[in-house]
């Protein structure tokens, strides 16, 4: 059988937002994008101090694509324009589709802010095509006691959208993926090894969260991206620290791609349109 092929890695680059400590894994000049993975932030880990301000990401915009966030330490206070709202807990996930556009906010919790702690999280951003741009916005929150959970040997994988045959059997994640995207959470042990079957054709993203992963010839570690190509096959990774990694596939969006600011459309009309649609209040309000 044959293995995807580690084309390069590539450094992230350290884009802290307020005293939140980033690290920008794509898009940057060396690596503009994973298509159809269009954005990658790595925030944290660190620790904030009693009585702070909190999570820098107060109400804002968003058209044309989806975001899933993981969260690894801390609290996430969620509330959007559509009404949803949840404070997910460390090990869940956040999955948002701002399709025809939404206004959200991604803020700290009042005893957080209080207290201090740790944080740890990292958000991705999946383009939609444009037949699904239109689509209405829509919210799905996940404790870890509801992704998909499959355990081996010294690994565990949390399944969160899309599907893989474990045993001859099809098991799938309880998010929805309108691109039919393969999202998941994998934690291995130290010296834990696993085969995973990436199908050919497909974008893979595969990122270190903590830890540091042999795979190939390769070291793995967080704040790099490593690139394959779209060959498929088995690849093998050994932990040589207890890790976590995020590991997805989606199939590429062949159309052109426009990006401003919260915005990813097609064409600059659109994204001209989705600034006029927000500045009149189109998207609501975050109550």
């Amino acid at each position: 059988m044959s293995t995807p092929q580690l084309l390069h890695l590539v450094p992230a680059h350290e884009e802290p937002v307020a005293e939140l400590l980033t690290q920008r894994a794509f898009p940057t000049a060396a690596l503009p994008d994973l298509n159809p993975f269009l954005f990658l932030n790595h925030h944290g880990p660190q620790t904030y101090p009693p009585g702070n301000a909190g999570l820098p990401f107060g109400p804002h915009p968003h058209k044309g694509f989806e975001t899933l966030t993981y969260i690894e330490e801390g609290p996430l206070a969620h509330r959007d324009s559509t009404g949803g709202s949840h404070v997910s807990g460390p090990g869940g996930v956040q999955w948002m589709t701002a399709g025809s556009g939404i206004v959200h906010a991604e803020v700290s919790t009042t005893e957080f802010m209080r207290d201090g702690g740790p944080t740890h999280m990292l958000q991705l951003w999946m383009n939609l095509p444009a037949a699904s741009k239109g689509v209405a916005p829509s919210y799905q929150s996940m404790e870890p006691e509801n992704l998909t959970l499959i355990e081996g040997e010294n690994w565990r994988w949390q399944i969160i959208s899309g599907q893989i045959d474990h045993d001859g059997q099809p098991i799938a994640g309880p998010a929805h993926s309108i691109t039919g995207l393969f999202t998941s959470r994998l934690h291995l042990q130290k010296g834990g090894q696993i085969d995973l079957d990436i199908p050919a054709g497909r974008t893979l993203l595969l990122y270190v969260i903590r830890g540091e992963v042999q795979c190939g010839d390769h070291v793995l570690q967080p704040y790099v991206t490593p690139v394959f190509d779209r060959s498929g096959g088995k690849l093998v990774l050994e932990a040589s620290l207890d890790s976590t990694l995020m590991v997805c596939h989606g199939e590429p969006i062949n159309e052109p791609v426009v990006s401003y600011g919260p915005f990813v459309m097609n064409t600059e009309a659109e994204i001209r349109t989705a600034y006029r649609e927000f500045q009149s209040g189109q998207y609501g309000r975050v109550e």
